[in-house]
């Protein structure tokens, strides 16, 4: 027996339309009009679950890779993903921005990123220390160092995306052509259904970006067993409160220091001390790192970027640690 599909709203207005003693006021303007039944359409996509469950693990790869750009730890929320018309999307976005197209095989055809403009122009100020603040007005190009700071952005991204979809069905992504006009996007026809992830990343307070990830749902049926697999394979709540639990003790904010020098002084020195006087001090190969008293490493000092920096050396064990 062949399986059984559950027509749409729209296929059935159309077969009612068609249905003897059907009002005028339900026939469509203009005459009849094509109409294919049992289409992508009347399906519901019932792998969104195993998307949204991939978002979740994205969340952590992209707080990764966007700090050392942003110099701030960022917040990074994975909205519910949904399905709708590609020529819809494509409506609703900026006259400039960012897309690249990526094949993803198995997959049928290609994946999109769609990465807002203003948050490159943010990273890169930021990456050169500044504090992403950027004018309002800009330009309907990216700058040189624009475009290689997006491009390693979105292969780190698609690289993370390959990684956790590694765990359902083995990917490769190879970069198809990058584009600014969403006109010139040709992912799949306009009518063509496409399910959307989106990720909200806000580095700093008030400066929050958006990133998408567009799939043509035809591509995702060629692996929606794989996908329906993963929602079914879901561990209990329980697992999903331990997983929680673990994300937001990850987030837990630990002062640290360091000490370059513990000079002695005289209660006599030390009260004679006036504003020139010097203190010989003398720097250790080796200094520790400090976490709540406790020496977790110990690193030497040097420069990073224009900036002091302590470059680990040795992890302290925590038997030994003091």
């Amino acid at each position: 027996m062949t399986e059984k599909t559950t027509l749409s709203g729209e296929e059935i207005s159309a077969l009612m339309s068609e249905a003897p003693g059907a009002s005028a006021g339900g026939s469509a303007a203009g005459g009849a009009r094509a109409f294919a039944f049992g289409g992508e359409g009347g399906r519901p996509m019932s792998a969104l679950p195993a998307l949204d469950r991939m978002s979740e693990r994205m969340v952590k790869r992209l707080r990764g890779l966007v700090e050392p750009f942003a110099r701030a730890k960022p917040k990074v929320v994975a909205e519910p993903a949904y399905v709708r018309n590609y020529g819809d999307w494509q409506a609703e976005q900026a006259e400039f921005v960012s897309l690249s197209l990526y094949a993803f095989k198995p997959l049928k055809g290609a994946i999109m990123l769609a990465i807002e403009p203003a948050f490159i122009s943010r990273l890169v100020d930021a990456r050169y220390g500044g504090t992403g603040d950027i004018a309002s007005g800009r330009a309907r190009e990216f700058t040189a160092t624009e475009e290689s700071l997006l491009a390693r952005l979105a292969e780190q991204v698609i690289e993370g995306l390959t990684t956790v979809w590694a765990e359902i069905v083995p990917v490769k992504a190879g970069l198809r052509a990058r584009e600014t006009n969403v006109g010139f996007a040709a992912l799949v026809r306009p009518d063509e259904p496409v399910a959307v992830t989106r990720f909200t990343i806000t580095p700093w307070p008030g400066k929050e970006a958006q990133i998408e990830i567009v799939y043509p749902v035809s591509a995702l049926r060629s692996v929606e067993q794989e996908l329906l697999r993963v929602h079914d394979e879901a561990p209990a709540p329980a697992g999903e409160w331990h997983d929680r639990l673990g994300a937001a003790v990850g987030e837990i904010r630990f002062p640290a220091r360091t000490v370059l020098a513990r000079p002695e002084l005289t209660f006599s020195e030390l009260m004679q001390l006036q504003a020139g006087d010097v203190i010989p001090v003398t720097l250790p190969s080796l200094v520790p790192l400090l976490v709540e008293g406790r020496k977790i490493a110990v690193g030497t000092i040097g420069e990073h970027d224009g900036r002091a920096a302590l470059r680990i050396e040795r992890m302290e064990t925590r038997r030994s640690a003091s």
